[in-house]
């Protein structure tokens, strides 16, 4: 075989295996936020879904890092089963005026810690947080995800401008403005009672019908019958005795 043959067999070759390398590659399953948007101006809840990318280690760490520049004055947390979670404060690098007032610190990381996500496996882990910024139209939490086998994965690379998504992506929340009918709190409404729900008199009992009042004039006039039977015989009882003494 010529040698140039040979070459061409062995490019076609190697171009083959590294195309069939590449599609055995399983796909990164980085962690993401959900649902990945929100309304701004309101109160959202939300979980940073985890997967477990490894087949010999477990995920027994998570920390979410929250935005300093967009801070949220109000972040709760939902208990997980066998995990601890730690609420972290800190200070803004400059005060961020709210309708609240004037906010110099807040919550700046989340970690949850002493958990385990065993391979093949994925945790949410849920948040809730407000009021969401008006004036911008996404939020970037970089994340670290940590094995026990002592590796360290950041998710923190923010999106790409041309819409490509980057190697290690950040969950990212993507805001939109308040629709017209809702108020930013999503589709949850409260309503007041109505005036008319609720009684604002006593409960009076029914008044008798007509056959119970029938029912009871009978009775009361049997009564009164016996009544005078017996003082009729009472009286005629006393007159034969009158009558026996006078003989």
């Amino acid at each position: 075989m010529p040698l140039s043959h040979a070459r061409r067999l062995a490019t076609v070759t190697a171009g083959v295996a590294a195309l069939t390398l590449g599609l055995a590659l399983p796909v990164l399953a980085h962690v993401t936020i959900n649902p990945s948007s929100a309304q701004q101006g309101g109160f959202t809840k939300v979980a940073f879904r985890v997967p477990n990318e490894r087949d010999d280690a477990s995920t027994n760490k998570l920390e979410v890092t929250f935005p300093v520049d967009h801070p949220l004055a109000f972040v709760s947390v939902k208990p997980v089963p066998g995990w601890k979670v730690e609420v972290i404060e800190g200070k803004l690098p400059k005060p961020v005026t709210t309708e609240y007032g004037e906010l110099t610190e807040a919550v700046t990381k989340v970690v949850w810690s002493g958990g385990k996500i065993d391979p093949g496996q994925f945790q949410e882990f849920e948040v809730s947080m407000g009021k969401l910024p008006t004036d911008t139209d996404q939020l970037v939490f970089p994340t670290t995800q940590t094995y026990t086998g002592g590796e360290v994965v950041k998710w923190a690379d923010e999106p790409k401008a041309d819409g490509s998504e980057a190697e290690r992506p950040a969950p990212v929340l993507k805001l939109t403005p308040a629709s017209a009918e809702g108020d930013g709190h999503g589709t949850a409404t409260s309503t007041a009672p109505s005036a008319a729900a609720a009684p604002t008199t006593p409960s009076v009992a029914p008044a008798a019908s007509a056959s119970e009042s029938s029912d009871g004039t009978a009775r009361l006039l049997g009564g009164a019958g016996l009544v005078l039977g017996l003082v009729g015989t009472v009286v005629g009882a006393l007159g034969l005795r009158r009558g026996g003494r006078a003989s």
